[in-house]
């Protein structure tokens, strides 16, 4: 078995080009451009770089909601394409994505108990009685009391909601996670406490992390290796402390730069 959970090459995606009214031929949105990158097994991969430079697009593609214009992607060392014709479940059971918004991914109509029914139910084909075991173990996993099963999402702060999020993909027992911007909604503090739980998920079942955000300090703090986007491209790439500490791209040491400071450099 490869050492890689994912594998990219060459990938692009494109929006756009069609033919408009008239005949006219619609100009492209090139999102993602020509990507090569892996994840390692039991790695957290972060992606940076400013909104609109292709992160949340490969993203998507990954997770099977937008398919690429070309290149070709392993997850869990299965052709993509493979995995994306055999359906929902073999997909799901492979990877899952946790959104940035918790309170809005999850259905205010449905309890808790009854959201994390559902992976388990149609992805992994759980009995009841299994199901209800599972159910308990998941909240436990994530840090939330029992009577979490019972409530519904409106009943939770941003942070509880996360971690809903959170157990919600692992009910898939997918061992990769596309974490899109999953605390940037959240206070500092309580930033820190679901990176702290993100980590130690990581250690404890063996998954794997493409960690997507804007926020420098969230990506470094978390990260083995870090991928610099640019205008849909991986301009750099390598491990967290290196990079933060000897940029080598000229855009990597300008986003380093820009980033907010607690005190002036001239400050002792």
């Amino acid at each position: 078995m490869s050492d890689n959970a994912v594998e990219m090459r060459d990938l692009v995606k494109t929006f756009g080009g069609g033919r408009r009214l008239f005949g006219r031929k619609a100009s492209e949105v090139h999102a993602v451009k020509g990507i090569s990158l892996d994840l390692q097994r039991g790695e957290t991969l972060g992606i940076v770089g400013e909104s609109g430079s292709g992160k949340s697009t490969l993203a998507r593609m990954l997770v099977g909601l937008e398919a690429p214009t070309s290149g070709t992607m392993q997850i869990d060392g299965k052709p993509w394409a493979e995995l994306a014709a055999t359906g929902s479940r073999a997909f799901g059971r492979t990877i899952q994505y946790v959104f940035q918004d918790p309170v809005a991914s999850l259905n205010p109509r449905k309890t808790i108990g009854e959201i994390l029914d559902v992976p388990l139910r149609l992805l992994c084909g759980y009995d009841a009685g299994k199901r209800a075991s599972r159910k308990k173990d998941l909240v436990d996993a994530v840090q939330m009391p029992l009577d979490t099963l019972e409530r519904f999402p409106h009943e939770f702060s941003g942070g509880q909601a996360q971690r809903i999020a959170i157990a919600r993909a692992l009910a898939a027992e997918a061992r990769i996670l596309v974490l899109d911007e999953p605390v940037s909604a959240l206070d500092v503090s309580v930033q820190a406490q679901v990176l702290l739980l993100l980590q130690q998920l990581r250690d404890d079942l063996g998954l794997s992390y493409l960690f997507i955000s804007h926020d420098l300090a969230v990506v470094e703090s978390i990260s083995d290796r870090v991928a610099v986007m640019y205008l849909g491209e991986v301009v750099e790439v390598g491990p967290a402390a290196r990079l933060f500490a000897a940029p080598q791209h000229d855009y990597t040491r300008a986003l380093i730069a820009s980033a907010p400071r607690l005190t002036s450099p001239d400050m002792a």
